[in-house]
């Protein structure tokens, strides 16, 4: 079996290479990963339950790193036991470039697999080996940027000018003092006006009796009316 990729990792290369050697990241972004135990600086061992099709098996085996370039890539290869489904060894090359502020990772994997395993047929063996590599890449990639140095915080805001000790002084409040034998004068008195004065001697040119004898007349007229309605 043969596979070949790349993803973009959102870190920058130093970073992603640290990931590629750091057991717990790789323990985290391998589907099936039980242990992961960190032998020597170029050689791990691993555990690893792994579903193809109806076959359910655990793979225990030996990891080992060669043609280390940091932080460039490697080389990595492998052979796990899987009891009576099988076995598979392998290896893969891969390489980090950079990317603008991310990095490119790419890949080129080549596998055996033998026993029950074999017998499942080489579609259903590279799809599943291409949904691991999917699901590794991506936990793998949540791994790195949860490492990754944060963006730098934005520079503060300048401090406010301070007053310069030749400015001007602000010129000082002035009080005013009351002098305290100071008096009032007091108010002028109100003018009391005859109730009479408010009193129209006319109204619309005609004298005001004449008004008074009108709305009695017609107070009158109005009482004899509703009498003979009754």
């Amino acid at each position: 079996m043969d596979m070949t990729g790349e993803r973009r990792i959102p870190a920058p290369r130093q970073t992603v290479w640290d990931a590629l050697n750091n057991p717990e990241v790789l323990k985290a972004s391998i589907p099936g990963c039980t242990s992961l135990d960190k032998l020597s600086d170029t050689e791990l061992k691993a555990t690893a339950s792994i579903k193809i099709g109806p076959i359910s098996a655990k793979f225990g085996g030996a990891v080992t790193l060669s043609e280390i370039d940091p932080p460039n890539g490697y080389t990595i290869s492998g052979e796990g036991q899987g009891g009576v489904a099988g076995f598979a060894k392998g290896g893969a090359k891969v390489g980090l470039v950079d990317d603008g502020a991310d990095t490119l990772l790419s890949f080129s994997v080549n596998a055996q697999v033998g026993g029950k395993i074999a017998q499942l047929g080489a579609r259903l063996i590279d799809a599943t080996a291409k949904k691991m590599a999917d699901a590794f890449f991506d936990e793998f990639s949540r791994q790195v940027q949860a490492l990754a140095p944060p963006p730098p915080a934005a520079p503060a805001p300048a401090p406010a000018p301070v007053a310069s000790a030749h400015a001007p002084a602000a010129e000082p409040r002035r009080m005013v003092v009351m002098p305290e034998n100071l008096t009032l004068p007091p108010p002028p008195p109100r003018s009391k006006v005859p109730l009479g004065a408010l009193i129209p001697r006319e109204i619309a040119g005609m004298p005001l009796v004449f008004w008074l004898g009108a709305g009695a007349y017609g107070l009158i007229l109005l009482l004899s009316l509703a009498s003979v309605l009754k």
